[in-house]
Order: C-alpha cells, then structure tokens, then sequence
C-alpha cells in the first residue's frame, strides 16, 4: 500500500460550475482535500465564492473564483480557459449551476419567462459547460484541440470525469414544479448521450442526484413543504448533507470510478425505496 488517501485526487484540475454554495462549494471543498486543484464559480454571489475559497485554503488547498453567467456562451468559454491558464490542464467538471425558484410553480402559473428561464440555466448551462470543457479535458496539456490516444490512458478507465448535478425530481417528476423536473430529467438524457459519445475518448459522465438537502438556499423550502414528514419518510431519518452529495461526486471524479459511466448515482437517504 502506498499509504496515500483512498480517494485520492492528487494531480487533478477540478473545475466546479456553481461552486460557491452548497453542493457545489462542498464538492470544491472536498476535492480540495482529495489533493486536487479547484476552480470554481459564481454568477452573482462573490462573498460566497471568497468564503469556499477561503475553506479550500484551510485544509492546504488551491482555489480559484471566477464569476460567470452559465446561460452566456462566451462567458462560459471565456472562464474555463482563465481556469486552465491560471490552474493547468482539466481532468474534472462538476456541473452545479441550477435554480429552483420558490419551489412551487404548477403548470397553470408556470409562465413562459419561468420556464425559459429553468430552461436555459439548468439545461441550456449545462450543455454549454460540457462543451466547453470537452476540448480541455481530451488534451494532456498541449493542444486542446488534439485529443491523447487511448493507450495513453490507459485501458478500461479514465483520469477525466465530467458529474452532473441532477435531483431526484428529474428521476421521478415533481407534481407542481414540472420545469425544474423536466429539466433535471433531461440532464439525465443529456448525460446518458455525453456518456456514449465521450466513452471512446476515454471521458467518463454520470449525474449524481440528491434529494432535499439542508443547503443555505433549500432550507426555506425544506421548513415550507415539511420537514418533518420529509424526515419521516427518509429510511436514514434525516435530510440530506452537502457533504452527502459532495462524497458522491468525488467518488466519480476518482480513479475508484474509472469503469463507471453513464449512470445516475441516487442519494436520497434510501427514499427511492419507498416510491
């Protein structure tokens, strides 16, 4: 044994959209522990940003915030390769950036500007990402244009990851709030397709999707539709963690994930199982 971490990151460029709070921040915290360099963003929210920053600092780590609007192309573009030229090549994006709104839209109140706008951000953003980072991710460095061989990589796994964050509502529906499940359902198609394209490019993709969790921006919600009874129903008695979904994410982004595509990691607290 080599006495190193079992979920060891060393060497990688974790690139986190929407990394300022959160899942997000604590996937940026917790690859920053696993040995990896982060880079990080924000659209609006630099206080929140400086803060991950600051804790990624803490436990010895190397950071980078960088503002960005997910639903701009060139904005998108022009931040990830500020993030390679100031923290090296990419071998990992977490996708994060999303918004819920209020939580409750049924479809007859449910506008064409909210629905556009769940659209563009949660889906439209991370298609946008991931086609930005694509040409990082299949360069070792030189030209980002030119993809490494296989061999190069070794066979049967991947040192690049790509994780969409997704929610157990685009899983299963969500009776009141049908944009941000149809969105979330179709980064899961979404994923399944980048998956199958970027598999002989030796790109791993999977989604990773948390039920409620006590974020800063979530626990409102929680508290409004009942924490109680989202407590009763969960096997494991509580409400989901960032770190709950932040470990999940590290295990794709890891070397312990290199035969794992395509898939759709749940964490719910078991939830699933009671429909």
């Amino acid at each position: 044994m080599s006495g190193r971490p079992l979920l060891d990151l060393t060497g990688q460029h974790v690139l986190v959209i929407g990394g300022s709070r959160g899942i997000g921040a604590a996937t940026a915290v917790m690859a920053a522990r696993g040995g990896a360099a982060v880079s990080l963003t924000y659209r609006e929210d630099r206080a929140s940003a400086d803060r991950t920053v600051e804790a990624i600092a803490a436990v010895g780590g190397q950071a980078l915030a960088v503002g960005m609007d997910v639903t701009d192309e060139s904005s998108v573009v022009a931040t990830i390769d500020q993030a390679v030229h100031d923290l090296g090549p990419l071998t990992g994006l977490v996708v994060s950036a999303g918004i819920f709104a209020d939580g409750w839209r049924p479809v007859p109140q449910t506008t064409r500007e909210y629905w556009d706008q769940v659209m563009a951000t949660n889906l439209t953003g991370t298609f946008l990402a991931v086609r930005a980072a694509v040409p990082h991710l299949l360069s070792k460095g030189d030209d980002p244009l030119e993809p490494p061989t296989r061999a190069g990589l070794g066979a049967g796994g991947s040192d690049r990851s790509v994780v969409i964050i997704t929610s157990t509502a685009g899983q299963r529906g969500a009776g009141g709030n049908a944009a941000y499940a149809t969105s979330k359902g179709a980064q899961i198609t979404l994923m399944r397709s980048l998956a199958q394209e970027f598999a002989g490019d030796a790109i791993r993709v999977n989604c990773v999707a948390p039920a409620w969790t006590d974020t800063d921006t979530a626990a409102d919600l929680i508290d409004r539709f009942g924490r109680e009874e989202i407590v009763a129903n969960c096997p494991l008695g509580r409400v989901g963690h960032p770190d709950d979904a932040a470990g999940a994410c590290c295990y794709l982004l890891s070397d312990l994930a290199s035969y794992v595509t395509g898939s759709t990691l749940t964490v719910d607290g078991g939830q699933d199982m009671r429909g």
